[in-house]
């Protein structure tokens, strides 16, 4: 089933010197329980089209529509808050607050009582692989690898199951990039999401469901790897 559409999109930002067309065009249709890896040069266009994805910014041109509803109509702030979530290369989680509190953020700006958000976000941190002893540390306590992990649990907070990933293995070793993108994986395969990330990686662009290239602001369709 198609959840995230993209037809005819266009947009483009300007510097003091020139402007520059950074999306082209771009049409390309997106299914719940699969997982798109979006490859390209640096300055192709990747993350600009992952940020309009995620109601950063709104097209020039052409029509970005979730569940059949045209984002430009909608509140995007809600957008975010409770049906989609970007997940960093740098991983934003909050320094001065626990694991289980970057967490439970999300849950609490969106009015779910405390108790209840404690239970989900432990639920949560576990189904990403981090165990209870982790869940009152400071993010600088742990790994990258497990700061990822952090980082996709509170993805998952909001409820929405569509994770946009920017170059989520950027600042990882091999191992620990493969079992983040196996983490999105399951999560696609076995619970429906829909998993959208940029990356520069072919490795972890190949453990992908699709690929999608972007070259000078053109996206086009790889196939199945």
């Amino acid at each position: 089933m198609e959840r995230l559409t993209v037809s005819g999109v266009s947009y483009s930002y300007r510097t003091k010197y020139q402007t520059v067309r950074a999306v082209s065009d771009a049409t390309c249709a997106f299914e719940a329980g699969r997982v798109y890896a979006i490859t390209g040069e640096s300055g192709s266009g990747k993350s600009t089209l992952l940020s309009l994805l995620a109601g950063l910014d709104l097209p020039d041109e052409g029509v970005i529509a979730v569940d059949g509803d045209d984002l430009r109509g909608r509140n995007r702030d809600a957008y975010r808050r409770s049906e989609a979530s970007v997940v960093y290369q740098a991983f934003h989680l909050l320094p001065l607050l626990t694991v289980l509190e970057n967490v439970t953020l999300p849950m609490e700006l969106n009015g779910v009582p405390k108790a209840e958000r404690r239970r989900r976000a432990a639920a949560l941190l576990e189904k990403v692989g981090l165990p209870e002893e982790t869940h009152g540390k400071f993010p600088k306590m742990l790994s990258g690898g497990q700061q990822q992990r952090v980082a996709i649990a509170r993805s998952l907070a909001a409820g929405g199951k569509l994770i946009l990933a920017d170059e989520p293995t950027g600042n990882l070793d091999t191992e620990n990039g493969q079992n983040v993108v196996n983490i999105l994986l399951e999560l696609a395969h076995r619970e429906g999401y829909l998993v959208i990330l940029v990356t520069h990686n072919p490795d972890v662009a190949a453990m992908a469901d699709a690929r999608l290239r972007m070259t000078d602001g053109i996206l086009s369709e790889e196939g199945a790897p």
